[in-house]
């Protein structure tokens, strides 16, 4: 039979990858969403960051760790408050709308990897609508084909922003630094005292040996 004809070609063994990409997407998505991304417990508090002490000597040493306003809670270095969370949260690099969670200490790495994911997806996706587009100049032609051109088109879209978001985190990830650090650098009073623009920054591949692994 054909099915039979394709199988011992390969043929199936794509679409059955891009089932379990599209089904790891999902799974990734829940899974950070739904993760402690690294909330600060009163129980667990303490004057530094675990494995900031290496670069502690950068930092000027009258910087006082604060206690939050919100919270209560007595933040360690490079943690900040969430607004919408109602938590402070290690290492916080951002509020991400759409997992409706903070990205931050433990839920980061997890957080690239979906990226990836979810890229690759899409570029695959764009890969089959625009495999199945044949053009010609015909108001028949543009019919049967709208639902494949418009689905292009905002596969492609999407792609473009997923690639400038994830460039954009690695680059950061790169410099061991966070987007909210990048963002508010002026405003942020270890950073803004300390004899280095990035006290953090230790390489790009420490930084990135000790953020993904």
């Amino acid at each position: 039979s054909d099915l039979q004809k394709q199988e011992e070609r390969g043929e199936l063994l794509q679409p059955l990858i891009f089932v379990l990409l599209v089904l790891c997407s999902v799974l990734l998505y829940f899974k950070v969403s739904l993760m402690d991304p690294g909330f600060v417990k009163p129980e667990e508090e303490e004057g530094e960051d675990k494995g900031q002490g290496v670069v502690t000597s950068q930092i000027p040493g009258d910087i006082k760790l604060r206690r939050c306003g919100y919270c209560l809670v007595k933040q360690p270095m490079r943690a900040k408050h969430c607004q919408l969370c109602q938590h402070c949260v290690r290492r916080y690099d951002h509020h991400c709308p759409w997992l409706e969670n903070c990205v931050g200490e433990r839920n980061h790495p997890l957080f690239i990897v979906y990226l990836s994911v979810q890229l690759v997806v899409l570029l695959w996706g764009g890969h089959f609508a625009w495999s199945g587009l044949y053009f010609e100049q015909s108001q028949e032609w543009l019919q049967h084909n709208i639902f494949l051109l418009v689905s292009f088109l905002l596969i492609f879209i999407f792609s473009i922003v997923l690639l400038l978001l994830l460039v954009s985190h690695l680059y950061l990830i790169s410099c061991n630094t966070t987007t909210w650090e990048f963002m508010s650098h002026h405003r942020i009073s270890y950073l803004r005292h300390s004899e280095l623009e990035n006290p953090f920054d230790q390489g790009i591949i420490l930084n990135l040996w000790r953020f993904f692994c």
